[in-house]
C-alpha cells in the first residue's frame, strides 16, 4: 500500500515507552510486550538517522538519557536493535500493570514463554526484578531488567501469590514471536480486529480481516503503540485520504496524511481504555476528528510525544523526544488523553460497542442479538457534534 509523500520523507517515529520498546500498556500500565517493532519499511521513511555526535560512546549515550529528563528517551544497544528489526525479541513473557502507588501485578503471561513455563499466573504480584523492588524501578528500568539481554541470559525475579509466600525464580530469556493482530467474528460479517501494537505490516493484516465485513470493531485497548507509519497506514484502511496527525519538529510543521482509496463505508467502532497509548491515540483521535468511528470506552492513556531515533557509530540506537503530536482537529492528547464518545460507565465494553455497532449499522437484530441499544443515538450525535473533515486548519510542509 502507497504512502503518502509526506511521510516517506518523515522521520520514522516511534511512540511508545522508550520510543520502540513495545511496553503492553494496561489502565495506567507498562510492562514487557506481547511483541516488537520490526525495521521500518521504506514506505515509513529511512532507517535512523546518524546522530551529529554519533562518536557518542554508549556509556555517554545512556548518560545522555538519565541526564535528559526526557521520560521516554531510550538508548538501544545493537543486538537490542537488531531483535526489534528481526520481528522477534528476547524476553521472558510477561506483561505487568500497576496502579499509581499500588503493587506491581502480572497483567498477562505469554503462552509457552518461560514465566508461563515456570508458572507465573495473571494478577499474581511481582515482587523483585534482579533484586531491586519492582515498584521502586521506573519504568523504561523495569522493561531494560526484563529485556536486557539476548536470549539464553538470564533474569531473577519474585512473585507472590496474594498473601502466599514469596516464590523466587530465575527465568531463562528466549526469542519470543510477536503477536500483534487478533481477528474474531461475534456476529455474522462482524469482526473484531484487535491490535496489541503496530508493528509492520499490522496495517495489511487490519486491511485483510476488515475486507468484506458489514461492521467492524477495531480493539485498541492495551495498545502501547509503535510505528506511526503502520498506525497511519491502518487509518488508511478506514479513511480516503486526507490527514491523520501533524506534528512539529525544531518549528517545522510536518502532516501525516492517509493514503486514498480506503473504505469510508462501513460501520466502525474503535474501543480503548487507558492501555491505549502513542500511536494507538493517535489513529483513535484520527478517526474521532474524521467523524469515522465512534469511541467506545474509557480515557486513554495520554502519550502524545514524538521520539526521533538516530543511530550511533557502534550500530546502537538513540531516542529523543522531539515533539509532540495533534490530531486533525488540533488536539494534542498528551497528559489528557482522547475522551471516548461512549463511556463504558461499567458496562463490558466490548458488548457496548456492538450495541454502538447495530446502531450504526441500523440492523434490526444485531451482532448482540437484540434491537439496536439506546447508545446508538448519543453516539451518533457524538459524531454530529465533532468538525467535519474540511476544517481541520493544518497546512502542508
Amino acid at each position: 500500500m502507497p504512502t503518502p509523500q509526506r511521510v516517506r520523507q518523515g522521520m520514522t517515529l516511534g511512540l511508545v515507552f522508550g520510543a520502540v520498546l513495545f511496553a503492553g500498556a494496561a489502565s495506567g500500565a507498562w510492562g514487557e510486550p506481547d511483541g516488537s517493532s520490526r525495521a521500518p519499511s521504506s514506505s515509513e521513511g529511512p532507517p535512523p538517522a546518524d546522530l551529529a555526535g554519533a562518536d557518542l560512546t554508549p556509556q555517554q549515550a545512556r548518560q545522555l538519557v538519565g541526564d535528559s529528563g526526557d521520560r521516554w528517551a531510550a538508548y538501544l544497544s545493537p543486538q537490542q536493535y537488531a531483535d526489534l528489526t528481526g520481528g522477534r525479541y528476547a524476553g521472558v513473557g510477561l506483561n505487568v500493570d500497576r496502579e499509581a502507588g499500588g503493587p506491581t501485578l502480572v497483567a498477562e503471561v505469554v503462552p509457552g514463554s518461560p514465566a508461563a513455563r515456570a508458572g507465573i499466573e495473571p494478577g499474581q504480584r511481582l515482587v523483585t526484578v534482579d533484586g531491586a523492588p519492582a515498584e521502586q524501578l521506573p519504568v523504561t528500568e523495569l522493561v531494560s531488567r526484563l529485556r536486557g539481554g539476548p536470549a539464553g541470559s538470564t533474569v531473577a525475579v519474585d512473585v507472590r501469590d496474594g498473601d502466599g509466600p514469596v516464590r523466587e525464580l530465575t527465568l531463562t530469556r528466549a526469542e519470543l514471536s510477536t503477536r500483534e493482530v487478533e481477528v474474531e467474528h461475534p456476529a455474522p460479517g462482524v469482526a473484531r480486529i484487535a491490535v496489541h501494537a503496530f508493528t509492520e505490516g499490522v496495517a495489511e493484516q487490519v486491511r485483510a480481516a476488515e475486507a468484506g465485513s458489514r461492521g467492524v470493531v477495531l480493539d485498541l485497548r492495551g495498545n502501547s503503540g509503535g510505528l506511526v507509519g503502520e498506525a497511519v497506514d491502518t487509518a488508511s484502511v478506514f479513511l480516503d485520504g486526507g490527514p491523520v496527525a501533524s506534528y512539529q519538529v525544531h518549528g517545522e510543521h510536518r502532516e501525516l496524511t492517509a493514503a486514498p482509496g480506503g473504505d469510508t463505508a462501513v460501520p466502525l467502532v474503535v474501543l480503548v481504555d487507558g492501555g491505549t497509548m502513542s500511536a494507538a491515540e493517535l489513529l483513535a483521535g484520527a478517526l474521532q476528528d474524521r467523524s469515522r468511528a465512534v469511541l467506545v470506552g474509557s480515557r486513554t492513556f495520554g502519550k502524545g510525544t514524538v521520539q526521533q531515533p538516530s543511530r550511533l557509530a557502534d550500530g546502537s540506537v538513540l531516542e529523543l523526544t522531539v515533539g509532540r503530536y495533534q490530531t486533525p482537529a488540533g488536539r494534542s492528547p498528551d497528559g489528557t488523553g482522547v475522551q471516548p464518545d461512549v463511556p463504558a460507565a461499567g458496562e463490558d465494553p466490548q458488548a457496548l460497542a456492538l450495541k454502538v455497532l447495530d446502531g450504526l449499522s441500523g440492523s434490526a437484530p444485531g451482532a448482540t442479538g437484540t434491537p439496536a441499544a439506546p447508545a446508538a443515538p448519543a453516539a451518533e450525535a457524538a459524531c454530529r457534534a465533532r468538525p467535519p473533515p474540511g476544517r481541520r486548519g493544518l497546512r502542508g510542509r
